[in-house]
């Protein structure tokens, strides 16, 4: 028990003056004669015994209540925990991911979870509220009620752990404080199980939302299966992790026209394709109808005019088979010959292919060298009378050293899978019996954060990569090597190429770091933007020669069809689409986590926030006990004979 004014308490040594008063009578007693004395005598001594009773219980009764009237004045309570006089701090984490759009007993999870905030929180406590997107630190619940009501979803989903760390940021440092960090979340079972690390200062209280009903559709992805000069196959999968539908409506609109439509029956997964005409830029949307989950209901897509990307070889030596590669729907192929090249069209390409050269004059060494900075890529083949000092002075900025000719006969054995040139599907699996490539000769090479794409059996490269150059070791004519005819040359060099310039894709996933190329001229201090209905932002960009690079992560971060524009003119069109990771409805179990408050109601948990600093005040029962005190005096005085 507490006090809240405990000096008072001293009044108690008050109490000694009735007790004084009691023990050291004055009263004199005057003896008086009188007849029948034996008789008097024990009327006498009957009363004294008497006396002295009813005296003791009413000194009893009167010190026991200017007791309770002075511990009654010096307001005494019970906490719970001994909080009275320790600071309170209270974190709250409100998941407000999109996988909280399931519905519970009373709606949506979400929106019932900003209701029961609201409703169970003191308007005037200091309390910190973090979302996935948002933070509220260090105030109050009656200056930001309005902005928690309306808090919504976000395609910027935290991960536990992440949440847990930037969560403990909001508390101060003091030692003497009461720390209770809530976290309300469905505990979607999308990683690995969330155990977080307990301390001795924060008390941990998790609140896990789980919808009624966990059936969900969504639309997983999309992808060009097929095109020809007429017609595009576009594969699109949806996925069902619930109760398995029949006749599931998919529709494809160009812009807002309807141009497909069919009906698949989905089990666990289920595949349908649509022909899509080439004639025209398709701004897409694939839409199904499911009344769960509704952002994975649409998937944004768009099919731009095929962008050509610009190869530019460079020739000493045939180069009949970089034609067969570079076919005339994907690629617009210059070749020259090394004596015949002009120098005006090289800003123009995007990859430039020196094809076994003897020597590289110096005016080109400075041309590829300014192109190489302004985004382009250089192929570089050399020759076997290769002059290698002109090669070394291009290969010095990208710390790589042809030294001498190794006539050893070598083969081709280790290809670099996780290579982005190779890990974009081209191989299903590692390939350990193929026919190996051999060359009759190469060059030793010295190189510092080059990376090595093929290399021998002894582990010396064939192929490397500085940043946008990359470097074959050996030539590759028929007399020096068979690696002409070996199948991986096609996605090498066709992969290379497809590198140079980075065409958006069919669609990204927002939060994700996503990079592609616009080409485009720009004026100076000109800049492009990504612009839809309601949404006008310019990404981060880098503009070279002939093209600007853009790269996006954070924003957007509303899914749907930007166009891609300079001033007022569309330049191209891009597609973002939310991350459907949180479309499976699985969770976590919660139940076997150690030292945290595991709870299904949020009403619960802030009961028991409240319960743990409440102040319990003992006054009234005080002043009480005065009152019947001070009637059983009355009744004592009254009856007690």
């Amino acid at each position: 028990m507490q006090f809240k004014h405990p000096e008072l308490l001293y009044a108690l040594f008050l109490l000694l003056i009735p007790i004084i008063v009691h023990l050291f009578q004055l009263r004199k007693f005057k003896k008086e004669a009188f007849t029948n004395v034996a008789f008097l005598k024990e009327i006498k001594q009957n009363a004294r015994k008497s006396s002295q009773i009813k005296k003791w219980l009413i000194l009893c009764t009167r010190l026991l209540l200017l007791a309770a009237i002075v511990i009654a004045f010096a307001q005494p309570f019970t906490t719970k925990n001994n909080t009275f006089n320790t600071t309170k701090e209270t974190v709250i984490y409100i998941d407000n991911s999109f996988s909280m759009q399931a519905k519970g007993n009373q709606g949506e999870l979400l929106k019932r979870a900003l209701q029961d905030v609201v409703s169970n929180l003191p308007e005037n406590e200091n309390i910190s509220i973090l979302t996935n997107n948002n933070i509220f630190k260090n105030t109050t619940l009656k200056a930001i009620k309005n902005d928690v009501l309306q808090i919504d979803y976000t395609a910027n989903k935290l991960a536990l752990p992440s949440v847990l760390l930037k969560s403990k940021t909001l508390f101060s440092n003091q030692k003497n404080t009461q720390k209770n960090l809530v976290l309300i979340s469905d505990f979607q079972q999308n990683t690995a199980n969330f155990t977080p690390e307990t301390d001795t200062l924060t008390n941990i209280h998790l609140v896990q939302l789980k919808p009624v009903n966990t059936n969900n559709i969504a639309i997983d992805s999309a992808f060009i299966a097929s095109q020809n000069l007429a017609n595009t196959q576009l594969t699109v999968v949806i996925k069902n992790s619930g109760k398995p539908v029949k006749n599931l409506p998919v529709s494809v609109f160009n812009n807002t026209q309807l141009i497909a439509k069919t009906s698949v029956d989905v089990n666990q997964e289920a595949t349908t394709t649509f022909s899509l005409p080439n004639t025209e830029t398709i701004n897409g949307n694939i839409t199904i109808s499911d009344a769960n989950l509704r952002f994975d209901n649409s998937l944004f897509f768009n099919i731009n005019n095929n962008h050509k990307i610009n190869v530019l070889a460079i020739n000493d030596e045939d180069d009949d088979y970089l034609k067969r590669i570079f076919q005339k729907d994907e690629f617009n192929l210059t070749s020259v010959a090394a004596n015949a090249l002009s120098y005006n069209i090289i800003d123009a390409q995007n990859l430039i292919i020196l094809n076994e050269l003897k020597n590289i004059p110096n005016a080109l060494i400075s041309a590829l060298n300014h192109f190489t900075t302004q985004g382009g890529y250089v192929l570089v083949i050399p020759s076997k009378t290769s002059n290698l000092q002109t090669y070394n002075a291009f290969l010095s900025n990208r710390n790589i050293t042809f030294n001498t000719l190794n006539t050893s006969q070598k083969s081709v054995t280790t290809i670099n899978y996780a290579h982005p040139i190779y890990n974009n599907g081209v191989f299903e699996k590692k390939v350990t019996n193929f026919q190996y490539p051999k060359v009759q000769s190469f060059f030793e090479t010295t190189s510092n954060n080059a990376a090595s794409i093929l290399s021998f059996e002894d582990g010396k490269p064939l192929l490397l990569q500085n940043k946008n150059t990359f470097i074959f070791t050996a030539a590759l004519n028929t007399e020096n090597s068979n690696f002409k005819s070996w199948n991986v040359i096609v996605p090498t060099f066709y992969n290379i190429a497809k590198q140079s310039f980075k065409a958006p894709k069919l669609y990204y996933s927002i939060g994700k770091n996503n990079s592609f190329e616009i080409e485009t001229q720009l004026q100076q201090d000109d800049i492009l933007t990504l612009e839809n209905k309601t949404i006008n932002l310019i990404p981060r960009q880098k503009y070279f020669n002939n093209k600007v690079e853009i790269n996006t992560q954070e924003t957007p971060n509303i899914a749907g069809i930007y166009a891609v524009k300079n001033k007022n003119t569309t330049v191209g069109n891009v597609s973002y689409n939310y991350d459907n990771t949180e479309s499976n409805l699985r969770y976590q179990n919660l139940e076997n986590i150690k030292n945290v408050t595991v709870s299904n109601s949020i009403t619960n948990v802030f009961n028991t926030l409240k319960s743990n600093a409440k102040v319990n005040a003992l006054w009234k029962w005080f002043v009480i006990f005065a009152l019947v005190l001070l009637i059983i005096e009355m009744l004592i005085l009254k009856y007690f004979k």
